[in-house]
């Protein structure tokens, strides 16, 4: 791939590369090199790339700039794994499609029906969803399959793993025939294979830095063998001589991922911790303030481990071993991503030789053994680890925040019930002076209100042109609309 590959040269649209600009991507990385240019020409692809290569921007650059806005059904499906996954894929497609305003809904479980319905019911260009979810909107009727012409399946081993291979069939069998597919996986297991065959027509296969090359050349592995009662003590340890900026520690059982919190935040240790059995509110708002900085350590169990996007981990600990060779690959993925360099260290209890010989035979490599830290190595780090324990942390700004500058959310007390479409609204505010089309952004119409994203700082300019001018012969109240809204 040439150094001076750059977004401009695959023709994209204006709004699609100024979107990009805002979010800091400058030039695409390889997988995105080798998806965008194909999926722009409709060919279906099988794309085994490892986690934290780009890949959500490989399909969400595409997917943006192939739906028709002017559309109102679904145009692409994305599926995802989990949840998590489900809200971060959203909210980059969001980003990505800001000033072509594209809208994204994110249809997950443990998340109230009748408000996903009532999203639904908007204007919609692409739906990101756990089959699950999907599936049950749509045997409800409230997902209209009709016009998708994209689908997308991310993480499909990890579908796999969890169950959902059957459901993404059910869902695909609904889908138009006349359509393109891309799949990614980090590995590519025959039911997944069969599952491209099943689905797909004449699949381009992309192949980026497999998962094991890649690992082994950016994360540095290494096991220590250590008995169960012996590992909090180790732990500690490996967090003083290693001093991470930034590290995931995952743990096999729920219980156990409690057992570690508990352990680091009794040390006084900046700490979060992720699993199933916690309320999904909660899961989010942990993952948003280890992904800002505002805390060093993250505990969790799988549940974290895919697809989470967070720059800079410097350190995965598996606490456990985990049972399968895949759970192994996603958890160390999780570090030495974009180029950056990683560790990844594992404790195996010594009657564990099973699952080492597993994941060694995966992964393509043998795990360099080390030593625990001896008390002098401790000793000496000591005083460098509370250094960096006291500092506060430095809370990242949010990659789409330079993007989000100078955007006015409006709330319009009109809506379907007063007969307003999208095109009444871009058309009345285009028509205001010194407000172009491309100062309007993502529209949402419900039944009796409307939020309109204005850009460009012209927000306070529509209010003010909006106290005397009507929308479709309908003078409305415009005011500045309250946050999350």
């Amino acid at each position: 791939m040439s150094d001076n590959q750059r977004f401009a040269d695959y023709g994209l649209s204006e709004e699609i590369i100024r979107a990009l600009g805002g979010l800091g991507y400058e030039q695409p990385t390889e997988v995105q090199h080798k998806v965008i240019p194909l999926a722009l020409q409709n060919k279906d692809l099988t794309v085994k790339s490892r986690t934290g290569s780009g890949k959500t921007a490989a399909f969400g650059i595409p997917v943006c700039e192939l739906v028709q806005w002017e559309e109102n059904k679904p145009q692409a499906l994305i599926l995802t794994p989990t949840r998590e996954l489900a809200v971060q894929v959203n909210e980059d497609i969001t980003n990505i499609g800001r000033f072509k305003r594209i809208k994204a809904t994110a249809l997950y479980g443990k998340e109230s029906f009748a408000k996903q319905t009532a999203q639904l019911k908007q204007k919609t260009h692409v739906i990101v969803g756990t089959p699950g979810r999907v599936m049950d909107h749509i045997d409800r009727g409230t997902l209209e399959m009709d016009r998708i012409e994209y689908l997308v399946i991310d993480e499909a081993d990890e579908m796999l793993n969890m169950g959902f291979i059957e459901q993404v069939e059910k869902i695909v069998g609904k889908l138009p025939k006349n359509r393109m597919t891309m799949l990614f996986s980090a590995t590519l297991p025959k039911d997944v294979e069969k599952l491209c065959h099943k689905i797909m027509r004449n699949p381009v296969d992309i192949e980026v830095s497999t998962a094991a090359g890649a690992t082994n050349t950016l994360i540095d592995h290494s096991l220590i063998t250590v008995r169960e009662g012996d590992k909090p003590n180790l732990l500690h340890d490996i967090l003083v001589v290693e001093n991470p900026d930034s590290c995931m520690i995952f743990g096999r059982t729920q219980e156990q991922v409690d057992r570690i919190y508990k352990q680091l935040d009794q040390l006084g240790f900046r700490t979060g911790r992720i699993h199933g059995g916690m309320e999904q509110e909660d899961r989010f708002k942990v993952m948003n303030e280890f992904r800002r900085g505002a805390f060093r350590y993250l505990v969790a169990t799988d549940v974290a481990a895919r697809g989470i996007d967070i720059e800079n981990i410097t350190h995965v600990i598996n606490y456990d071993l985990p049972q399968d060779a895949e759970s192994y690959v996603h958890r160390t993925g999780r570090t030495g991503r974009a180029g950056k360099t990683g560790e990844a260290i594992s404790f195996a209890a010594p009657n564990e030789d099973k699952f080492l010989a597993a994941i060694e035979s995966y992964i393509g490599f043998e795990i360099r053994k080390r030593k625990m830290p001896s008390k002098d190595e401790v000793a000496l780090r000591q005083a460098a680890f509370e250094k960096k324990l006291s500092v506060q942390p430095t809370i990242k700004k949010d990659k789409n925040e330079q993007l989000n500058q100078g955007i006015m959310k409006l709330y319009f007390n009109g809506g379907k019930k007063k007969k307003l479409r999208a095109v009444d609204f871009v058309g009345t505010l285009s028509r205001i002076e010194g407000v172009t089309a491309e100062d309007i952004g993502i529209i949402t119409i419900q039944d009796s209100v409307t939020f309109i994203d204005i850009l460009n700082g012209k927000g306070p300019r529509v209010i003010e042109a909006m106290k005397d001018t009507t929308v479709k012969g309908k003078l409305l109240k415009v005011q500045a609309a309250k946050p999350n809204s």
